[in-house]
């Protein structure tokens, strides 16, 4: 054999074996799948669905299995969507909604639809059209939370079988038209000014009862010192009448008879009047009131 067919040898067998080898490593680089953990994989074999590869370490048959497809798990923003909407009380409006979602199914994500964005923003404008449609618009501002609330359960029910999680819809605005917000600041305006009017009157219907509270409670304190007046001067004429009933009339002369010495002494001490005329009676009256005074001692 010649060195030239010993080479020829050497090298065929060489290469037969760097082929074997290079075949393994390209083996070993088709069959083994890393897979971060934001993501999942759609492997197909022949065209169709095989399995889902998870996070981490997976393998796969080399040359018949294929990853067709790498889908992200991370939650997901569609971008602020504007729809126009009809409430209850025929109001035309325009609703700013965002949604969040994440894929939960890759495999039916890929394999029933085609554009998922667009598909759930369709929904969510639709779902919005017609909540918003059930109700007045007073309702659609101060129920913001029950209407986000029922627009995202209508939207999980839709996106169900597209492998999808509605994570959170939110209603960033509810815009009106210039001739609305007019009309609307005009019943506010009116709305207010009922309401003072309303207070005003409240106002002054407790003022006159207050007015009139304040009169009841005068008269009533009036006519309970009148009543105590009554009470003493019949108290003070039932004690002199008793008086007379027990001592006779010489009690009630003698009663008269200290009032007058004691009016007379009144006006004799008054300033210039050193000259008292007296009536012809009083003498007798003095008389009567000494000699009682005797009496009595």
């Amino acid at each position: 054999m010649s060195l030239e067919q010993i080479l020829t040898g050497l090298l065929g067998g060489n290469l037969v074996t760097l082929l074997i080898a290079l075949l393994i490593i390209i083996s070993i680089f088709l069959g083994v799948r890393i897979v971060p953990q934001s993501e999942k994989y759609v492997v197909e074999r022949f065209g169709r669905l095989k399995s889902v590869l998870g996070p981490g370490i997976n393998f796969i048959v080399p040359f018949i299995d294929v990853v067709r497809h790498k889908v992200s798990i991370l939650e997901r923003q569609l971008p602020t969507a504007s729809q126009d909407a009809i409430t209850k009380d025929n109001v035309l409006v325009q609703v700013e909604t965002s949604v969040f979602y994440r894929i939960l199914e890759p495999e039916k994500t890929v394999y029933r639809i085609r554009d998922v964005d667009a598909a759930i923003a369709t929904t969510v404008a639709g779902i919005v059209r017609a909540e918003i449609g059930k109700m007045e618009l007073d309702e659609v501002q101060s129920n913001r939370s029950s209407l986000i609330g029922q627009i995202q359960n209508a939207v999980e029910d839709q996106v169900d079988n597209w492998g999808i999680e509605v994570t959170r819809a939110e209603i960033l605005d509810v815009n009106l038209d210039q001739a609305t917000r007019d009309a609307m600041l005009q019943q506010l305006n009116a709305e207010r000014e009922r309401r003072a009017q309303v207070t005003r009157a409240e106002g002054a219907k407790r003022a006159v009862e207050l007015n009139a509270d304040a009169e009841l409670y005068a008269a009533e304190q009036i006519a309970k010192a009148r009543r105590i007046e009554a009470d003493a001067e019949a108290y003070a004429t039932g004690v002199v009448a008793q008086a007379i009933a027990d001592n006779g009339l010489e009690a009630a002369q003698y009663q008269v008879a200290l009032k007058q010495v004691d009016a007379l002494a009144k006006v004799g001490a008054g300033a210039g009047k050193q000259t008292i005329l007296l009536p012809a009676d009083a003498i007798d009256a003095f008389k009567n009131a000494f000699g009682m005074l005797k009496g009595g001692k």
